[in-house]
């Protein structure tokens, strides 16, 4: 009976032995699993670096564009207050300039000023420019007519002032002095 339960202790003690080996293998795999994680890892943040440069320099480039572009047609462009972050708490009114500031306006008169161009608000600043894009079209249209109306205006009125200071001046010509 010694020999059977040896043998009995036996087969328990391999299968144990038998299961470190694979968990071995396994925690092989797996630290090559993470050591190629890592390396992914690290060319994310290769990625995400070079992209954040790029990006520094788009920024400044937008604001610069963005302010020749709505300066001449809005000192201000309402913003949807539904696009603002809830931590901004509840905003009246916000508007945006055409030097990238977001004009928040509170119910109780508070108001603050949040600058579109610092980096924590990257994404907030492509929810605004998403949000007065095609606000800024309708200025756009709306300015154009209104040029258009007095270009109209003016061509007709000159128009005849050419007329009247012509027939003026042959008048005036053709008095004997």
């Amino acid at each position: 009976m010694s020999q059977e339960t040896n043998a009995v202790a036996e087969p328990v003690q391999l299968p144990p032995q038998h299961k470190e080996k694979p968990k071995q293998t396994k925690a092989q795999l797996t630290l090559q699993e993470l050591l190629d994680s890592m390396k992914g890892v690290q060319e994310d943040i290769g990625q995400i670096c070079e992209l954040m440069s790029e990006e520094k320099v788009f920024v400044p480039e937008f604001f610069a564009s963005f302010l020749k572009l709505v300066q001449p047609i809005a000192s201000t462009l309402p913003v949807s207050t539904a696009i603002l972050p809830r931590e901004m708490g509840d905003v009246a009114q916000a508007l945006v300039d055409p030097l990238g500031n977001l004009i928040l306006l509170y119910e109780d008169g508070y108001a603050k000023i949040e600058n579109l161009r610092e980096e924590k608000h990257r994404d907030l600043m492509v929810a605004i420019v998403k949000d007065v894009t095609p606000k800024i079209r309708l200025l756009i249209n709306a300015h154009r007519q209104k040029i258009e109306e007095r270009m109209n205006f003016l061509s007709s009125v000159t128009k005849e002032m050419q007329k009247v200071s012509r027939a003026f001046s042959d008048a005036t010509s053709s008095e004997p002095q």
